[in-house]
């Protein structure tokens, strides 16, 4: 599937691009955990708003450092892709997490100590976004790679 990754570029693109998804994955669970710790609203939707800040983190990244050979295309171009790219991803995600969370946080809750310095819904959380981030991150990079970043060679 992923057979393109023998030629040394394309693996030098996937490992920068894996780099700029585990910055944004930092910015994704920085900004989800501080709403959920600041604010009322729900996992769903601080899930929802740390993926918007995550994916223009992304994209900004993408654009200077994992693709710099993609300028064929305008920025605005490649931008818009790259947020369809990501919208159909967060809709993956958000459908993954709603129908996951509730039972990774009883299995948490079940497993946590009570004495632990985290809370079982506060890691069930956690694990449901390692989860659909890393399910989500394939379909981001195969799609961004054939799609957004396709001038390339």
């Amino acid at each position: 599937m992923l057979d393109f990754l023998k030629n040394p570029k394309e693996r030098t693109r996937f490992m920068r691009f894996c780099v700029v998804g585990i910055l944004g994955a930092v910015v994704d669970f920085g900004v989800m955990n501080l709403l959920l710790f600041l604010t009322p609203m729900s996992s769903q939707l601080a899930s929802s708003i740390s993926f918007v800040a995550a994916v223009i983190s992304n994209f900004f990244w993408n654009h200077f450092w994992a693709y710099p050979d993609s300028r064929k295309k305008s920025v605005l171009q490649k931008l818009v892709q790259f947020f369809v790219v990501s919208l159909i991803g967060l809709g993956i995600r958000f459908l993954l997490f709603s129908t996951i969370e509730d039972p990774i946080i009883r299995l948490s809750e079940r497993l946590v100590p009570a004495d632990f310095f985290l809370s079982g819904l506060t890691i069930g959380h956690n694990v449901t976004l390692v989860i659909s981030i890393l399910i989500v991150l394939i379909w981001n990079f195969i799609a961004n790679r054939f799609w957004t970043y396709n001038d390339i060679e």
